[in-house]
Parts: C-alpha cells; structure tokens; sequence
C-alpha cells in the first residue's frame, strides 16, 4: 500500500477478529515494559522549557503560507527571503496532480489550491510554468474559482480578483445588535466572532490592491464563466432560512450602495474599539490565532491606522511571531497558534498517570506555570451567554484571556490533581474554582462545547458567510467525556445531576456501530476513546452492552500491524470512519479506550502494546507522519507534535497501572 493510501473496508471487516486473536503476540514483559516509559520520560523531561512548560509545533498544510505571502504582496512590504521561504514550503507540498491538499494523504483540495498558486504567480511563477499548468488543470478540474469558499473569495476580492458584489455582505451594524436578540455576535462561535468583526470592517473599506497582468487569475474560470453571478444559490423550496438569509443579504446590499447609512459611523467605531480592546497586552493577537491576527492587520490598515501606531505594531508582531524557520530540515513553516496550556496539561497527566511521582520537581514547576495562567481579571466573551459571576478557566494559548475554554479547564483539572504542590491548599481552591465555573457551561442538552456555552441555532448554518463549516460551537462528545473525567477524578458522584445529563448526552450521541464523533480530534477513533475513559473515571459499569459496543468498534479498527489510524477523509466519508495508516497517536487512544473496560489480557491490547514498543524510536519518542488533530472538519486540520509522544506514554502508563494491579490481586 502506498504512503497515505486508505485502507479498504474489507481490510477492518470484524470477522477477521478470529484470525487476529491466533496471532496474539506474548504478553509484554515489566522490564520492556518499564524501560520504554523510563525513555519516554527522559526525553519529555528534556523538551520542558526553563519555566516549566511545554509547547509542541502546530503544523498545518500549506495554506498559512499561502496566506502570507498574499498577505505581504497586499501589505506592499513583501519580504522577499521569508517569501522565496513560503515558495520553497509550496513547492515541497506540491502533489502529483499539480494541486495542494489540507491533510496528508488526501486529495488536491480546491482552495488551498487556488490560494497557493495565486501565491506563486505573486511570487514571479508564469502561468505558463509547468508546475502551474498542473495546478491550473486541477483547479480548473474542481471547479475553478466559482466554487471556492467564501473566505478564499474574499481573500481574492483584496486583489481585484473576485467580485465583491458577489460575496455575501457581512455588515458592521451587526456589533449593535443588542445581546438580548435572536440572533447577534455572540450567537457565532468564538472563533468565527473573531474573523467576522475585523472581515466586516474589510467589507465596508473594501481596501482592493492592484495586481500586475501577469499576476491576474482569468483563467482559473471555467471558460463562458467570467460573468456569471456567482452569489449563493437559491434553494428550490421558497421558505428555507438559506433563503431567508439570502433576501437579507439582497437587502443588506441595496442598503449599502446608498449614500446615508445612519449607523455605519457608528458601527465602524464599536468594530474598532471591540478589536483594539482584544488586541491588548491580555492578547497575544485578536483570538491569538493566524486568520484573526492577520484579517485584523488588514482592518485596522484599512482604517487608517499607520504602520509605526501601537496597535498595529504589537498586532503585526503577533501575527510574525506565528512563523517557524525549521533552518535544520530547510523549512519554513507558519503555526495557526501556540498550544502552551494544552501541552503542558496532557504532558504532566501522561507523566503522573505513567508512573512518574507527582512531587517530581519538573512537575511542580509545570503546576506553578498552569496556576499562573487561570484567567481572573478578564471577563471574556463567554460571558454574554454564560452569565456565571466568577472568572476563571485556562486559554489554549500564551495569552488570550478573552478566550478561556472549557476544554484546556477539563485538562488543566486533570493536571493539577496528579501533581503534588507546595501549595496544596491554594491549589485546591483554584481547582474547586475552576471547576465550578467549567461545570457553568453546561448546555441545554447536557453536553459541553469548546468556548461558549449553548451556540447551537442550527439556522445559522445557512448564513451565507458560514461556508467554513465551523459558524456553531456545539456540545460534543469528547468534550463532555473529559468533564466526565474530570468530574469522577474531583469525587463528584454519578448521582449528581450535571453528571447524569451529561451521561444522557453521550448516550444520545452514540452511533448504531457504538462509536462517537470526534470533533476536535480525527475522529471517530478520537471520540470513542474519550467517551469511554470518561465513563470509566465516573465509576459507570463497564460491562453494560452499550459501552461494550464502543470497546468493540475501536477493537474493529485494529490494523494488521497492531495498531490504529484513521484519516481525516472519515469526515467527508463516515464509510471510511476508524480507516487508515497507523500512527502512534491514535494507536494510544484506541488502546485506553479499550483498557477503560478492563482485561489486558485481550489480544487486541497485546498486539497494540507491541506495536508501540516496536515502533518507538531509541530516544523515547514515536514518529507520526499523519495529521490526528481537527480544527474545522473537512475544511482545517492540524498535527500537534506532542500527540506522537504523549498518548502512547498514556497507553504504556495505563497497561502497566492495570498490569500492577492485577498482579497485587493474584
């Protein structure tokens, strides 16, 4: 099988288990056993930076650079050694069939293609180039420029390059919609907040830049498809809220080409004043993440803002602080976002749960630098549907106060309980705190989401902008499975009602094969895992059929080499749901899902177990190829470096608690 290749259906097809279960291998042995955690904590240990935290690269496709280079050729700065960077990454990922793709192994995907070639023309690549009549050929075999995402529309409309009068509207009067209506911006989720309001301010200014003849993109229309309207399509059906959407957009338009817009003034300003106020010292970059930090370097040039004003420099450094020169592989590479708070937290609860001692100095330095970033002073957007007078919870990032989420809390939990501070009592009301303010975000339906709380007006989904599949922020099961975590590690009971509606949740969310959506990790293999850890922590009775059923599927997956994958193509395709090539990563998570329900002795766990050790490299990581981390299904995915090392740690940690176990039993 090639590299990247999916495996058939018929390869996991669950008859094979017989054949699987006569090839069990040995069971492991303690001293192996012991000797791979021992190098794994070595080399963990030596990745801590001095403050005691940890941070893996983020990595993406190829878009960001993409991105950037578009970014400074709008600027009029281009720096031209960080472009021939940008070029070289481009070209690097180029796929056979002359197009870009958004995971490894997946196929050309049309706006990361279109952005990329539209790059390399900027950057001096004649459309007669042979590697750009590949690109043009795949573009124009997707669709070509008609059927890009609105995002990747709009990023052309900069340059003169799609009509704007084609884009759907994003209107700054919508900063003053009252909190009290049906629907205003904080009915979007925190991430799409923070690229609407600066893209509004973009809309009104439309600050278009001229591009060379040369550089121009007429021929990435499909022939005869030049003038076309190519504003969303109506559905057939009259009374649909697409259509209701795209009447107001209608509407919104005619409004805007006429010369008295009374509360335009207005709107700009309120824009404006909610950006700068998230840009400040509390904020590495608006939502500290590339497309805010960047559309909002654009806004506020639009607005008028100099290149030597405050605001924009500290903005414009944020947003280059994001770049990684990799000068030892000969890559250049742009981060989304740093993950210090995420990494830290999973880094520490593999450690403890894997035997290291929870009074290990390098650990107490990691809990002094988790406790040092709880969020007290900021009263964030979660507020405005979460009313809880408290503030609290930790943010993904460095700094980004404004957006503390429930998910790095839940970890951050889990964290702080295995680690024995100086400060015992101190610690103990941080985390009595933090988890009264997480539990506050409980929604309607018993399940927890990322940032908000109760962002779920499936309507929304049919605002015209809301193409990047990500406009909600919806309860989902591998969040609510860490709280349930986290609830049953902090002694809540099960008879407790926010623990029962969140147990309802997941039992509602199972699917007919018993697995679970991941949503923020690829993905089915991902959402499985967790729901049953987190039901295993909060003392639910493992054997009952439902959840023996998720056991089953994960042990379903199991790939001939004993371990586990599954690529983001599961997404776009549930048939090819827990398929694909092994990685370290998913290999850890299918294996503590399964021992969450107990018996090591199960072939599927010796086989899984083998295939960690033999695959672990002599310094104590894992080397994964593949992207295991999800940031908007079927639109952005990315790798978190530190996966490959700390969920086999957690799996070999788990083996060996259950292993000890049941040896002080016999």
């Amino acid at each position: 099988m090639s590299a990247g290749a999916q495996p058939s259906p018929k390869t996991i097809a669950v008859p094979k288990q017989a054949f699987r279960v006569a090839l069990a291998p040995a069971e492991v042995t303690a001293p192996e056993l012991d000797a791979a955690i021992s190098r794994t904590h070595d080399y963990l240990l030596g990745l801590q930076k001095p403050d005691g935290h940890w941070v893996g690269e983020l990595i993406v496709d190829s878009t960001l650079c993409a991105d950037y280079i578009l970014f400074m050729h709008w600027w009029g700065a281009v720096n031209f050694t960080k472009q021939a960077k940008c070029v070289k990454h481009l070209l690097d990922r180029q796929l056979a069939d002359g197009g870009w793709n958004i995971y490894v192994g997946g196929p050309s995907e049309l706006n990361a293609t279109v952005k990329a070639y539209f790059a390399l023309k900027l950057a001096g690549f004649h459309a007669d180039d042979t590697l750009m009549r590949k690109a043009h050929s795949t573009i124009l075999r997707l669709g070509g420029i008609p059927r890009t995402m609105t995002y990747t529309r709009l990023l052309l409309s900069l340059f003169g390059q799609f009509p704007w009068r084609h884009l759907p509207i994003i209107p700054s009067e919508m900063i003053l919609l009252p909190n009290w209506l049906y629907i205003n911006i904080y009915d979007f989720s925190a991430w799409s907040r923070t690229m609407l309001i600066p893209l509004a301010v973009i809309n009104h200014c439309r600050p278009v830049r001229h591009v060379p003849a040369e550089a121009q993109l007429h021929e990435l229309y499909p022939y005869g498809t030049e003038h076309d309207n190519f504003s969303p399509r109506w559905d057939k059906k009259v009374l649909t809220w697409r259509n209701f959407f795209l009447r107001w957009d209608a509407a919104l338009k005619f409004v805007d080409t006429l010369p008295w817009k009374p509360f335009r003034s207005l709107a700009l300003q309120k824009c404006e004043e909610w950006l700068v106020e998230r840009i400040d010292s509390r904020s590495d970059g608006l939502g500290a993440i590339f497309p805010a930090m960047m559309y909002t370097c654009i806004a506020l040039k639009a607005l008028g803002y100099s290149d030597d004003h405050p605001v924009l420099r500290k903005t414009l450094k944020d947003f280059d602080d994001l770049h990684v020169d990799d000068v030892a592989n000969d890559d250049f590479r742009i981060q989304p976002c740093f993950s210090p708070i995420w990494d830290t937290a999973i880094t520490s609860v593999v450690l403890t749960e894997s035997g290291m001692s929870g009074d290990h100095p390098a650990l107490k330095k990691a809990a002094d630098y988790i406790l040092s970033k709880e969020v007290r002073k900021t009263r964030g957007d979660w507020a405005i549907n979460n009313p809880y007078p408290i503030n609290s919870g930790w943010a993904f990032e460095y700094n980004n106060e404004f957006y503390p989420d429930v998910d790095d809390t839940f970890k951050v939990l889990l964290a702080l309980g295995n680690i024995k501070t100086d400060d015992e009592e101190n610690k103990k009301i941080v985390m009595e705190r933090a988890l009264k303010w997480a539990i506050s975000f409980q929604c309607q339906n018993g399940g927890f989401a990322a940032f908000d709380k109760d962002v779920t007006k499936k309507w929304l989904d049919e605002v015209p902008f809301a193409d990047h599949n990500a406009i909600l922020d919806p309860p989902c099961s591998d969040i609510t499975s860490r709280g349930l975590e986290v609830f049953g590690r902090m002694g809540m009971k099960r008879t407790d009602p926010v623990v029962q509606r969140a147990i309802k949740f997941i039992r509602d969310t199972q699917l007919s094969d018993g697995s679970w959506l991941g949503r923020w990790g690829i993905n089915y293999i991902y959402g499985t895992f967790l729901v049953l850890r987190g039901l295993q922590a909060i003392g639910e009775d493992m054997n009952q059929d439902w959840i023996l059923r998720g056991r089953d599927w994960l042990e379903s997956c199991q790939n001939e080499d004993g371990g586990w994958g599954e690529s983001a193509a599961s997404y776009d395709d549930p048939r090819l749901k827990g398929q694909g090539p092994t990685t370290p990563s998913q290999t850890g998570w299918s294996l503590i899902g399964i021992l969450a329900c107990g018996n090591i002795h199960r072939p599927s766990v010796q086989r899984g177990i083998h295939n960690l050790l033999s695959t672990q490299l002599p310094d104590g990581s894992w080397k994964e190829d593949y992207i295991t981390g999800t940031g908007f299904p079927k639109v952005f995915y990315l790798k978190y470096d530190m996966y490959r090392i700390n969920w086999p740690l957690l799996a070999l940690g788990e083996y060996r608690r259950q292993a000890d176990q049941l040896a002080l039993s016999q």
